[in-house]
């Protein structure tokens, strides 16, 4: 399992030889090597404008996502187990499934000004509506025999959560982590170069005026392996922990 796990990293060097020997064949600006472009990270974290502007994508993503993960989750539970609530709200999650980021982004901004609230907001309206989607079909799996149970031990609503619901739940819950992590953080990068002066999409588009191809490609590489270290140190390990989890619960029921 741990070959399987780190596998992809065998890859790695193979693509930045590739990429080394395609810069070396072209020799043009707006294809710089992997040493130029590691000079340009280098630069800027000596700097310091790197961990900073970095930190504040990473601050405005995670709130994004918790606050998107936890709307949606209810949301989906909700118009899972009520078929009123359902038939309400489906046509307005069908219309924010369908509606641009970039439209939500810009009307946010037109409507609250060019600041923090309307950037986070526009990430969590564009996220939400795909949790909702994904809860739902899991709200709407759960075992009436394990509800039938719950009743017969005399649960208490917590340890219904706990022991029913979250264990039958979690499989969705962690597509919809994953899904909404990947898709956040480009949400958030959109939003930043738009309407922020700091983080890394403003940095983007910083670079972007200049045509400054090497500090993009830094920027946007160590914004990348901190998603893939959230992936690896945090979502992996909360999979296993929690499938192993609901595996023991159903042998114990």
């Amino acid at each position: 399992m741990m070959t399987s796990r780190w596998a992809c990293w065998v890859a790695l060097p193979l693509v930045v030889a590739f990429w080394g020997v395609a810069a070396l064949a072209v020799k043009a600006p707006l294809l710089p090597s992997p040493a130029e472009v590691s000079n340009s990270f280098w630069l800027a974290v000596q700097s310091g404008e790197l961990p900073h502007h970095l930190l504040v994508t990473l601050r405005r993503v995670l709130i994004s996502f918790a606050l998107a993960m936890v709307l949606g989750a209810l949301l989906g539970v909700w118009m899972g187990r009520s078929r009123l609530a359902n038939a309400v709200l489906d046509p307005l999650l069908v219309l924010f499934l369908n509606l641009p980021a970039l439209v939500t982004i810009i009307l946010l901004y037109v409507w609250f000004g060019l600041v923090e609230v309307a950037a986070v907001l526009a990430v969590v309206i564009n996220k939400v509506p795909n949790v909702a989607v994904t809860v739902r079909e899991g709200a709407r799996s759960l075992d009436p025999k394990l509800e039938q149970m719950a009743q017969v031990y005399g649960f208490n609503r917590w340890q219904r959560l706990t022991a029913v619901w979250l264990p039958q739940l979690f499989p969705y819950l962690m597509v919809a982590m994953r899904g909404g992590l990947a898709l956040i953080w480009k949400i958030v990068l959109v939003v930043e170069l738009l309407g922020r002066s700091d983080g890394v999409g403003f940095q983007l588009h910083m670079a972007f005026q200049v045509f400054d191809v090497a500090s993009i490609l830094a920027y946007s590489l160590a914004f990348i392996a901190v998603v893939q270290v959230i992936e690896l140190v945090v979502l992996q390990p909360l999979e296993r922990r929690a499938s192993g989890w609901r595996e023991a619960g159903v042998q114990h029921a």
